[in-house]
């Protein structure tokens, strides 16, 4: 089956005055239609940059210097390179066949606009449907996204909603043309554990519904093991390790991933013992961007770090079947391109 996005060596920089700034390195991944790729890592490794440079979202006033490709299928099914259509091919697509979810619903809704507004200009705009009917839509939607009193919150502004309610509104926004890719950008930041599982249900099912790809960024482990079939794990700008979900948890291949899931709480208990050991940390920090390390950037917090490290960065290697690892310590069947 043909993916319906491939990234294929992504960078993304900044010009600072401190110098260049890479926030993005050489990414590439893929995302099959009706599956959910997640990308993990520490806040700063890349993962929001990568999503605002693939919907062409970042700001111009940064200057972002992008290379790379985006292959996306359309509903038509037609391949067309995300990073080089114009402004207007690519707004066509964005909010249509592309949909964003942001991290935080209250700076994302325009407070000065009622709930129905905001969704039925999307609707407008794309389906091409007058004021009535595109406020008819947005109802359906808000009624699809499980919103109580769905005629009245029509009617209503941002701040009127509680959180859980904004981040129900934020992905009726987003599913309001049907999309057949969504990218989520850690939709349920600063929700309570209840609304966070009644939001990550909500996204899995509108997804068995209609099928739509999903790209979910985000850095807890435990809602990547429940949601996600495939995931990229993010350092310093760069994917260190991808694999399907259960390969990954069960016998992840580099230090960093490995590192990521001993901080669990759950893994702080081994077989056989009474009481849990001390929760795992990675020590040292991320380097800074205008002054990476040479060769491998987690060598300096690798315990398994030797001098080949900091010669060069090590190029994605096979571990098994459908899985890759960054790292010349881990055992490899063949580079990967």
């Amino acid at each position: 089956m043909d993916a319906r996005l491939t990234v294929e060596n992504l960078s993304t920089s900044f010009p600072t005055p401190g110098g260049l700034v890479r926030s993005v390195a050489d990414v590439s991944f893929s995302i099959q239609p009706g599956r959910t790729t997640a990308l993990v890592g520490e806040s700063g490794s890349g993962k929001s940059v990568t999503s605002l440079t693939l919907m062409r979202l970042l700001p111009k006033t940064a200057n972002a210097r992008v290379t790379g490709r985006a292959n996306f299928v359309t509903r038509e099914g037609r391949m067309v390179d995300l990073l080089s259509l114009s402004e207007g091919e690519m707004r066509a697509l964005r909010g249509n066949q592309l949909a964003m979810i942001f991290q935080e619903p209250m700076t994302s809704l325009n407070p000065v606009f009622t709930i129905g507004e905001q969704i039925a200009e999307s609707i407008r705009l794309h389906k091409g449907l007058g004021r009535a009917a595109a406020l008819a839509d947005a109802r359906r939607m808000l009624d699809l996204v499980e919103i109580p009193a769905a005629a009245q919150r029509l009617h209503e502004y941002p701040h009127q909603l509680s959180g859980g309610m904004r981040q129900r509104v934020m992905i009726a926004l987003a599913m309001a043309c049907d999309p057949t890719l969504l990218i989520a950008d850690e939709p349920t930041t600063a929700l309570d554990v209840t609304i966070q599982a009644q939001i990550l249900m909500l996204m899995r099912r509108l997804q068995a519904e209609t099928g739509m790809s999903i790209l979910f960024i985000t850095h807890n482990l435990g809602v990547v093991a429940h949601h996600a079939d495939d995931v990229a794990v993010m350092y310093a700008g760069r994917v260190v390790e991808s694999a399907p979900v259960r390969p990954l948890f069960a016998e992840p291949a580099h230090p960093y991933t490995r590192g990521l899931l001993s901080c669990l709480p759950a893994r702080a208990r081994l077989p056989g013992q009474p009481r849990p050991r001390r929760l795992f940390a990675i020590r040292g920090q991320v380097s800074s961007p205008l002054a990476p390390p040479p060769g491998c950037a987690f060598e300096p917090r690798c315990d398994l770090a030797i001098a080949a490290c900091r010669a060069a960065v090590p190029p994605l290697v096979a571990t098994g079947p459908g899985t890759q690892a960054r790292c010349i310590r881990v055992p490899s069947m063949e580079v990967a391109a």
